[in-house]
């Protein structure tokens, strides 16, 4: 029977370069959220203060930075399981077949996902050749918009493709090859629930 790896470790090298690009894009995606608080706090006080708003800010805002925060970070919240999950009786499967089927819904999720990640890599490069701009105040080009959700579904294409394999994998293992979610802590503790 194999054990649960330990939360969020990476099991091999190749889950570790995942990692590693996925800590660069949770970092990018963290900055593009300071970078959106910052422009509206400036924006509200030249607004209010010196009745000059920034004109820009929220198509900025609305077409490049906000896609940062939500694409880069995709892949990194898999990696470290924090996507929604309906996983009640998974705990009571057992594992050869826990195994298949989370090889599976990954398997068919990589379709989807790369199939998302091309669309938006055509419309990139698209956006890119006819140079496409919204029709704002500043004419931002389009594709960096695509590019920003390309990189991301891309790098959860690649994430879901490698847990699709060792899930697979590790069917013909005695030990787990790909990492597992931490236990659900059913425990109530004291002071939950207004005691």
């Amino acid at each position: 029977m194999g054990g649960v790896m330990e939360e969020n470790r990476p099991v091999n090298a190749l889950s570790a370069l995942l990692a590693r690009v996925e800590t660069v894009l949770i970092g990018v995606s963290g900055a593009a959220m300071a970078a959106i608080m910052l422009i509206v706090v400036l924006d509200v006080c030249l607004r209010y203060v010196l009745s000059s708003p920034l004109t820009w800010s929220y198509s900025l805002i609305g077409l490049y930075m906000v896609g940062a925060v939500f694409f880069l970070a995709l892949s990194d919240t898999m990696h470290h399981h924090g996507h929604i999950a309906l996983d009640v009786f998974v705990p009571f499967l057992p594992r050869p077949v826990r195994h298949l089927a989370q090889a599976a819904g990954y398997g068919v999720s990589t379709l989807f996902i790369g199939a998302m990640t091309w669309l938006g890599y055509t419309q990139a490069v698209s956006a890119f050749l006819s140079d496409d701009r919204v029709a704002e105040a500043v004419a931002w080009p389009t594709w960096i918009a695509y590019a920003l959700l390309t990189v991301g579904m891309g790098a959860l294409c690649l994430r879901c493709g490698y847990r699709a394999v060792f899930h697979l994998a590790s069917i013909f293992s005695a030990r787990d090859l790909v990492e597992l979610p931490a236990p659900p802590n059913t425990e109530l503790k004291t002071g939950e629930h207004g005691e």
